[in-house]
């Protein structure tokens, strides 16, 4: 492909105006948009979803919270499969535009609901006796309107992201570390603003306009998303699916176990090992040292065919295949971020963290970047291991600052005597939840973009998909060691009088004393990233201008 980047790093024109040149800007902005109307129409279906199925469907608000959790759960599970698939077999392309079709066919379904009569109970009074329960017919649908929608949720989503990065040109061209980095942090700061125009905007017309009118137009931006998509079609840089890495990994495995009795030696050359014509890996890194077996060759006329290939590719794989293995196996020591769900009331205020992480992505994007750049006089950014730790010592911040606001929160309610009523309304301002919405919109924009960001740079390129993803599957693992968590705190930790921290009653139970234990589980977390970080070593194409534990601070010139 073309190279859309001149020698010193900047956006050639032909980005913009010349029709032949494929990728760069123009194709970056029909896949942004595409990502960010899908948001907008699934969020702002799913958000006010549990009020339709209440009223409309008369079922019950357990049974619908029910639905609502397997179809999140779906939602969430999907983009690995699609990650898998565009990697492996189909290609990104294809399952983005699979994505499009089918989530336009779920919105289309569920909006159906509201203008056919038949395609609902007829009205009652809410939980009458004499309410109707929906048919089987009627359920069939709903559901297949959900299931579509998550099915296409996850074609997108899956693959968006790396799809966005392919228009970049090549991946191991150091030069393009500063727009790619702003291509995540800008891609993250457009889906934050779609959910907040989704928790807000949409919900409102829902709620005063009705489902017709606050259905129809969730319809409207996913046509606009999949014409968005396909429009830029010819002008798209389309990678080919690489069937096979995960054999290839297989074949890894077992050759270094079939090879187990060979002793490798300090001083080898390249003839030693078996790698692929062409390739610039010759010798096999020391990280995970063992594995190297794989790729040691015994006796070449006996592992290895005329042309160059092994004979047998479980029992000798190459340099390469070596290291797209330990690459998966360090990349994943990385992820051990842990995250809190749990909200104190008044949880409209999460819109403020996106509000916050946009306000970030612009800072440091515009400001801090040009102005450290300028001051140095040579192109200036952080490393993304230095901004994945910043991100996870500013979590722990955050929860500091939660736990210093609940307990003069408790305390006020004590002093005024509302010990006995968690729901009073207390003379303290909740604009000081502000902080901790504002400090973990900043933790986020350092952490969430910059492991998206060291993922899909660190990985083989054949799983750029799989790489996009894997932030979110964290998030999942995270989020149920917080369940696990509170189930424990809950259970076994108890102030004086005897009451749960985590108490029902929010002033008798100390959430102060929670929220500061998630401070020091998150202070240990960054002291474990820390020495993760060392024993990593320095990321790929900076083994040879590293600082701070193998982490380049800046992207300097060749």
């Amino acid at each position: 492909m073309e190279d859309p980047l001149d020698h010193k790093g900047k956006i050639k024109e032909p980005l913009l105006s010349s029709s032949t040149t494929k990728g760069g800007l123009r194709a970056l902005i029909f896949i942004i948009v595409n990502e960010a109307f899908e948001r907008l129409a699934n969020y702002g279906l799913s958000t006010n979803l549990i009020l339709y199925l209440t009223r409309e469907y008369g079922i019950d608000a357990v049974n619908g919270a029910q639905i609502l959790y397997l179809h999140s759960a779906a939602t969430s599970f999907t983009p690995f499969i699609g990650a898998f698939l565009a990697d492996t077999y189909v290609g990104r392309y294809f399952m983005i535009g699979f994505g499009c079709i089918a989530c336009l066919l779920g919105v289309i379904l569920l909006w159906l609901t509201t203008i056919i009569p038949g395609a609902r109970p007829p009205p009652c009074v809410q939980f009458h006796d004499s309410c109707e329960s929906a048919s089987t017919l009627q359920l069939l649908l709903l559901y297949s309107s959900l299931g579509l929608m998550a099915i296409g949720a996850g074609g997108i989503r899956s693959s968006s992201l790396a799809f966005g990065a392919d228009q970049l040109g090549k991946r191991d061209n150091l030069k393009r570390a500063g727009i790619l980095e702003s291509f995540f942090s800008w891609y993250y700061a457009t889906v934050s603003v779609a959910l907040f125009i989704a928790m807000t905007c949409i919900l409102y017309i829902q709620d005063n306009l009705g489902w017709k009118v606050g259905f129809g137009i969730p319809v409207v931006l996913m046509i606009l998303s999949t014409l968005s998509f396909f429009l830029a079609s010819p002008i798209y840089v389309k990678s080919k699916a690489k069937a096979g890495w995960l054999d290839g990994f297989a074949r890894v495995l077992v050759a270094s176990f079939r090879n187990r009795s060979i002793k490798l030696s300090s001083q080898v050359t390249d003839d030693v090992y078996h790698h692929r014509k062409g390739s610039r890996l010759l010798v096999p890194s020391e990280k995970l040292r063992f594995l190297n077996k794989a790729c040691v060759i015994r006796n070449p006329k006996e592992d290895l065919i005329p042309d160059g290939r092994a004979s047998n590719p479980w029992s000798l794989c190459t340099v390469d295949e070596v290291e797209e293995l330990k690459s998966l196996i360090k990349a994943s020591t990385m992820d051990r971020h842990i995250t809190s769900k749990f909200q104190v009331p008044a949880g409209s205020f999460t819109a403020f963290q996106l509000f916050s992480s946009v306000i970030w992505i612009a800072l440091y994007d515009r400001v801090v970047i040009p102005l450290a750049s300028k001051i140095r006089g040579k192109p200036t950014r952080l490393g993304l291991k230095q901004r994945i730790g910043i991100g996870i010592l500013s979590s722990s911040a955050a929860m500091a600052a939660l736990a210093i606001i609940e307990s003069v929160r408790r305390k006020t309610a004590i002093k005024e005597g509302f010990s006995d009523d968690p729901n009073s309304v207390l003379h303290i301002s909740a604009l000081w939840l502000l902080l901790y919405f504002f400090i973990t919109g900043f933790a986020e924009v350092f952490c969430g973009i910059g492991q998206n960001e060291f993922f899909y740079t660190e990985l083989p390129k054949s799983m750029s998909s799989v790489a996009s993803n894997l932030f979110e599957m964290g998030l999942s693992v995270s989020n149920l060691i917080a369940s696990l968590l509170v189930t424990i705190v809950r259970n076994f930790f108890k102030g004086n009088d005897q009451e749960s921290w985590l108490s029902s009653n929010i002033n008798k139970g100390h959430y102060d004393y929670y929220y500061w234990l998630l401070a020091g589980l998150s202070l240990a977390n960054f002291l474990y990233y820390r020495a993760c970080s060392k024993a990593y070593g320095p990321c790929k194409g900076q083994e040879g201008n590293a600082t701070d534990g193998g982490e380049a601070s800046t992207d300097d010139e060749d």
